[in-house]
């Protein structure tokens, strides 16, 4: 089995991912194609069916996968073949990885968050978890994790921002508190966040640098929206396409976002 089949599936389900991918170094690319199908996969398998039990079904499958390949179990599917020879290859933490599925389980169902904390769990379980695999796939030390982790939480909620109309059109009650005010603050903690990794990124060497890149839109969409919150309920937050451009470059450029 090969990663074709991963990146054909980050091209079509998460084109800013892909791009991100497109951007790193040829040796980094094949590691970030397959936790990004993984996580594509595992995303989505909640919204494909309107039967809470089938959708439970799928992610346990997803789970089952991670854990199996930790014993050196695997099964002949276009992404779960590369990610458990992924798991094995670069020992990834199996534990990290089911978090990740396990926190999808929030999205199956229709009630909100219980608090901030909820939310800031599902935000470091997803986003948070996803980009640390990628950096450990790419050989970052435990020392990074903070650095990756703080990152990765406002990567993750300027992804979520965007996202908040059709959860809303899907019947779900996105954020603790919608109203512009409260988006506008908790864009602001996002900030807050990306602030926090760029005063730690010294401790991410450069190899494990193209995880980063997945974020390379996490300040100017936080900085939209806590400026004009508003926007988060009309479905427009967004870079102009020059923007989106100038900002992969830079992030290549420099190695960093």
């Amino acid at each position: 089995m090969t990663i074709d089949a991963c990146a054909a599936l980050v091209e079509r389900g998460d084109p800013d991912r892909f791009a991100a991918v497109m951007a790193a170094p040829l040796a980094a690319r094949p590691p970030l194609l397959v936790l990004y199908a993984f996580n594509l996969e595992v995303a989505r398998a909640p919204w494909v069916t309107k039967e809470p039990m089938i959708a439970e079904m799928r992610l346990q499958w997803w789970r089952d996968i991670v854990e199996q390949a930790a014993t050196g179990q695997t099964r002949a599917h276009e992404v779960a073949g590369p990610l458990a020879q992924l798991i094995r290859d670069r020992s990834l933490p199996v534990a990290l990885l089911d978090r990740m599925v396990e926190a999808r389980r929030w999205d199956v169902y229709t009630d909100p968050f219980e608090d901030t904390a909820a939310f800031d769990a599902y935000l470091d379980d997803t986003s948070g978890g996803l980009m640390w695999a990628s950096a450990l796939a790419l050989g970052a030390p435990a020392r990074a994790e903070a650095a990756v982790r703080h990152l990765a939480w406002a990567a993750g909620l300027a992804a979520y921002l965007r996202a908040v109309p059709v959860l809303e059109e899907r019947g779900r009650i996105p954020l603790v508190d919608g109203r512009p005010d409260a988006v506008a603050a908790l864009a602001q903690q996002g900030l807050a966040r990306y602030r926090q990794y760029r005063a730690a990124r010294a401790a991410i060497p450069k190899a494990a640098r193209p995880a980063l890149y997945a974020g390379w839109q996490a300040r100017a969409l936080l900085q939209q929206a806590s400026a004009q919150p508003q926007r988060v309920a009309e479905g427009t937050l967004g870079l102009s396409e020059f923007s989106r451009r100038f900002s992969l470059l830079r992030a290549a450029f420099t190695g960093s976002v």
